[in-house]
C-alpha cells in the first residue's frame, strides 16, 4: 500500500492579523486620546453597552412622557378600576392573523362569592392600534399643544374605550401613562441630585486634597460625621421638617437637596485621594512655575486628568439617588400626590392583599429595579474603561 501524505488545509490554521495591520492598530492606540481609549475599552464590555441603551431609552421615555402616555395620567375612570393589562394581539382564537396589532375590549362581571368586579377580554370588540395616533390633547414640555401620541386607538373609537396596556389602579387611572410621567420625576431627581453632589464633592474634596493641613482635617471630620449618621432616620427627620403646605415643586427641590447633602461624601473622598496623588506630579509643578493661578491648576490641569474616574463614580451614584427618592416616597415622607413618581406609585402596593389580587401595581418597582441594575452595569463598564491600559 502506498502511504498517503495529508496536507494540512491552509484555511484551518488560526487567522492572525498581518504585521502591517498589527502595526496600524498599535499606532492608533499610541496617538489616540484618553477619551478614545476609554470608548474602545467600554465597547468591549457588551453588558455595559446593552445597559447604556436601556438607560437612554428610559430617559427618552421621561423626556417624551406626554407623547408616550396614552391618556392623562390623572384621569379617573369609575368603569375600569383595577382593570388588568390588555395584551397586544396579532391573531384571534380561530388563527386569523393580522399584520396590524390590536387590543381586545374588556367586559366586566361581578364575582358572586367575593362581590369583586373582574374583567375579561371581549373577543367581539377589536381595536386596531395605531402609531402616531391622534388622541387627547396635551401641552408638550409646556410649549405647544398637540394631540399626537406615539401609539393609541385613534379618534374613531368611542371616548370611554379601554386601552390599558399595563392595567389601572384603584381609581381607574392608566398605569402606563403614570409610569411614563413618574420616570420624569424619579430619573430627574437622580441627575439633579448627583449634579449637586458632584459640585460639593469636587469642590470640598479638591480643597481638602490640594491644600491639606487644617482644612483637610476639618473637611475629613465633617465627612466622617455625615457618614456615621444612620441614613434612614436622617432622611425621615429632614423630610418631616419640610412644611406640609409646601407646593409640589418645593418638595421636589427639598428632597433633591436632602439627598445631595448626604450623598457627596463618597465622591469627595475619591477626589481628595486623586488630588493627593497628583499635586506633586511634574505637570502640576510646571504649571506652578508658569505662574498659573491655583484655580487654573485645579480645574484646567488636575481635574481633567481624572475626569473619567469622576464620570464612573457619579454613574454609580445615580441609582442610589433613585432608590433614595423611591424609598422616601414609598414611606410617605418624600413626594406626595398629586406629584407622580415611581415611589408614589408604589404606595398603591403597600397592602399585601392588594398586590396578590392586582400584581400589575408592582410594575413601577420592576422599572426601578431595571434602571438601577442598568446604571450599575454602565458604571462598572465606565470604571473599567477609566483605566484603558489595565487588563
Amino acid at each position: 500500500m502506498t502511504a498517503t501524505t495529508l496536507t494540512p488545509n491552509a484555511s484551518a490554521a488560526p487567522l492572525e492579523p498581518r504585521p502591517d495591520e498589527r502595526a496600524r492598530t498599535t499606532n492608533k492606540a499610541l496617538v489616540a486620546s484618553q477619551w478614545t481609549l476609554m470608548w474602545w475599552r467600554f465597547r468591549r464590555h457588551r453588558l455595559a453597552l446593552v445597559c447604556a441603551v436601556i438607560v437612554i431609552l428610559f430617559y427618552l421615555i421621561a423626556a417624551f412622557a406626554e407623547a408616550i402616555a396614552t391618556t392623562d395620567p390623572n384621569k379617573i375612570s369609575n368603569l375600569y378600576r383595577y382593570a388588568p393589562p390588555q395584551t397586544i394581539q396579532f391573531s384571534d382564537k380561530d388563527g386569523n392573523f393580522s399584520l396590524r396589532p390590536y387590543a381586545l375590549g374588556l367586559k366586566s362581571s361581578r364575582n358572586a362569592d367575593t362581590l369583586r368586579v373582574t374583567y375579561v377580554p371581549d373577543p367581539t370588540k377589536k381595536y386596531p392600534i395605531q402609531f402616531f395616533a391622534r388622541g387627547e390633547k396635551y401641552v408638550m414640555w409646556g410649549l405647544w399643544e398637540t394631540d399626537i401620541h406615539l401609539f393609541g386607538l385613534g379618534k374613531d373609537v368611542p371616548a370611554n374605550t379601554p386601552f390599558y396596556l399595563l392595567g389601572t389602579d384603584r381609581l381607574g387611572r392608566d398605569m402606563l401613562s403614570r409610569i411614563a410621567y413618574g420616570a420624569r420625576i424619579s430619573l430627574s431627581i437622580g441627575l439633579v441630585g448627583v449634579t449637586l453632589s458632584l459640585i460639593l464633592g469636587v469642590l470640598l474634596g479638591g480643597i481638602s486634597g490640594y491644600y491639606g493641613g487644617w482644612l483637610d482635617a476639618v473637611i475629613q471630620r465633617v465627612i466622617e460625621f455625615i457618614r456615621s449618621l444612620p441614613t434612614i432616620p436622617v432622611w425621615m427627620a429632614l423630610a418631616a421638617a419640610m412644611p406640609p403646605k409646601w407646593p409640589p415643586d418645593y418638595v421636589y427641590f427639598g428632597i433633591t437637596i436632602i439627598l445631595s447633602l448626604l450623598g457627596w461624601t463618597g465622591l469627595a473622598r475619591v477626589v481628595r485621594g486623586r488630588f493627593l496623588a497628583l499635586r506633586e506630579e511634574d505637570f502640576v509643578l510646571a504649571a506652578r512655575l508658569s505662574n498659573c493661578s491655583e484655580a487654573r491648576i485645579i480645574f484646567r490641569h488636575m481635574v481633567p486628568s481624572f475626569a473619567s474616574h469622576i464620570i464612573a463614580s457619579i454613574t454609580l451614584a445615580v441609582p442610589g439617588m433613585i432608590l433614595s427618592e423611591t424609598s422616601l416616597s414609598f414611606l410617605g415622607l418624600g413626594l406626595r400626590p398629586p406629584v407622580i413618581s415611581w415611589g408614589v406609585l408604589l404606595q398603591e402596593a403597600q397592602n399585601i392583599q392588594t398586590v396578590a389580587l392586582f400584581p400589575w401595581l408592582l410594575i413601577p418597582g420592576a422599572a426601578v429595579i431595571l434602571i438601577v441594575l442598568a446604571f450599575s452595569f454602565v458604571g462598572d463598564g465606565l470604571r473599567d474603561a477609566a483605566d484603558p491600559y489595565g487588563r
